[in-house]
C-alpha cells in the first residue's frame, strides 16, 4: 500500500512539473511569436526600435562607434597605406549590405513600409547623399588633419537648421541658437592648432557639407514620420549608395586599387573598418531616428571636444590653453541645448495632461461616460 500510494504520489509530481514545464514552454513560444510578428511589420517593428533604443542609447552608441572609425580610418589612410577612399566607402556598404542580407535570410530584418511614388523618390535621394556624404567624408579625412576633418562639420550645424527652415519652416529659438552659436566657436577655437590640409582636401570639405545636412534631415525624418525603422531604411538605401560610389571611383580615388597589397594584415584592418563602418551607419540612424538631424550634429561636435581633452588629460598631450578653453566652452554650449531640448519635451508631455483635464471635467457635467482619452481624440 505504501509503495502504491508513492508511486501515485510521484506520479502526480511529475504530472505537476510536466504540465509547468509545458506552461513555461507555451508562454515562452508565445512571447517568441508576438516578438516576431511585431518585428516582421513596419509598424511593430518601429515600436520595438522605440522601446528597446532611447535617445540616449543611441547616442552613445553612436558616440563611441564615430569615434572608434575616425581614428581606424585614419590608420587604414596612413599606416595601411590604402588611399582609396571610395573604395574603402564601397567595401564598408558592401560588407554592411551583406550584414544585413544575412539578417534578411534568418528573418530578422525589420519589415519595410508599403512603397509610395514620393517614398521611392526620398529613398533614391537619400541612397544618393549617402554616397557623396559618406565617400566625401573619408576622401576629406585622407588629406587633412582630424581637427580639419572636425572643424568642417561646424558648417553642417547651420546648414541643418537653415535647410529645415526653408523646407520644412522648422523654427529654432533664440536660445538654441545662442547654445549652437557657442558650440560652433568653442569646436573651432579648440581644433585651430590641429588645421592641417591642402586645397583639394579643403575643396572637398566644401562639398561634403550640403549632402551631410541633407542625409541627416532625410534620415531624421523618414524614421520619425513615418514607419521606418534604421535597418530597414539601411536594406532599401544601400542598393542605391553602392550603385554611385562606383560612379564617384574613378573621379575621386587614384588608381591603383586593385594592385594593393591585400596581405592578411591589411585586409583585417580593412574588414575592421568595414565592420565599424556598418555599426557607425546604423547607430547614426539610430540617433537620427531617435532624436532630430540638429542633435545628431551637436553630438559630432561633442566627440571632437572629447577627444580633444582624452588626449590632453589621458595621454598628456598639449593642444594649449585655448584649444582646451574652447573645447570647455563648446561643452558649456552643448549642454545648455540639450537642457533646452529636455525642457522642451517636458513641456510636451505636460501639456495634453492639463488640455485634457477641462475636457474630461465637461464630458462628466454632461453626462458623457467616455473617459479622458476619448474626449481629447475627439477634439
Amino acid at each position: 500500500m505504501l509503495n502504491l500510494f508513492l508511486h501515485k504520489h510521484a506520479k502526480k509530481i511529475l504530472k505537476r512539473k510536466d504540465s509547468d514545464v509545458g506552461e513555461k514552454g507555451k508562454v515562452l513560444e508565445d512571447l517568441r511569436a508576438s516578438l516576431f510578428n511585431e518585428f516582421r511589420s513596419s509598424e511593430g517593428a518601429k515600436r520595438l526600435q522605440q522601446r528597446i533604443c532611447r535617445p540616449i542609447v543611441a547616442l552613445t552608441f553612436n558616440f563611441f562607434v564615430a569615434v572608434g572609425i575616425i581614428f581606424t580610418n585614419k590608420m587604414v589612410f596612413k599606416n595601411v597605406g590604402f588611399h582609396f577612399p571610395i573604395f574603402l566607402t564601397l567595401i564598408h556598404y558592401i560588407v554592411s549590405w551583406l550584414l544585413m542580407a544575412i539578417l534578411n535570410v534568418f528573418s530578422l530584418l525589420p519589415s519595410s513600409p508599403n512603397a509610395k511614388s514620393s517614398r521611392l523618390t526620398s529613398l533614391f535621394l537619400l541612397g544618393f547623399v549617402m554616397s557623396l556624404s559618406t565617400g566625401l567624408a573619408n576622401v576629406s579625412l585622407k588629406y587633412n588633419s582630424v581637427g580639419f576633418y572636425q572643424m568642417s562639420k561646424i558648417a553642417v550645424t547651420p546648414s541643418v537648421v537653415l535647410a529645415e527652415f526653408v523646407v520644412y519652416g522648422k523654427r529654432v529659438s533664440l536660445l538654441k541658437v545662442f547654445a549652437l552659436t557657442v558650440v560652433s566657436i568653442g569646436v573651432a577655437v579648440a581644433t585651430v592648432t590641429d588645421l592641417q590640409f591642402n586645397l583639394f582636401g579643403a575643396c572637398v570639405a566644401l562639398a561634403w557639407i550640403v549632402p551631410s545636412a541633407v542625409n541627416k534631415i532625410l534620415w531624421s525624418r523618414l524614421q520619425q514620420l513615418e514607419n521606418w525603422t534604421a535597418l530597414a531604411l539601411m536594406w532599401k538605401t544601400t542598393p542605391i549608395t553602392l550603385f554611385f560610389l562606383v560612379l564617384l571611383i574613378p573621379w575621386l580615388d587614384p588608381p591603383g586599387a586593385l594592385s594593393f597589397n591585400w596581405s592578411l594584415n591589411n585586409t583585417l584592418a580593412i574588414l575592421i573598418s568595414a565592420f565599424l563602418g556598418f555599426l557607425l551607419q546604423w547607430s547614426g540612424a539610430l540617433a537620427l531616428g531617435a532624436t532630430s538631424a540638429t542633435t545628431h550634429v551637436v553630438l559630432g561636435q561633442f566627440k571632437t571636444c572629447v577627444i580633444l581633452l582624452g588626449n590632453y588629460y589621458v595621454f598628456g598631450s598639449n593642444p594649449g590653453r585655448t584649444s582646451i578653453s574652447g573645447a570647455f566652452a563648446a561643452i558649456g554650449g552643448m549642454s545648455l541645448y540639450t537642457y533646452l531640448n529636455l525642457h522642451k519635451q517636458q513641456q510636451g508631455k505636460n501639456a495634453p495632461r492639463q488640455a485634457s483635464l477641462p475636457k474630461s471635467k465637461l464630458g462628466r457635467e454632461n453626462g458623457n461616460t467616455h473617459d479622458g482619452k476619448d474626449g481629447v481624440d475627439a477634439v
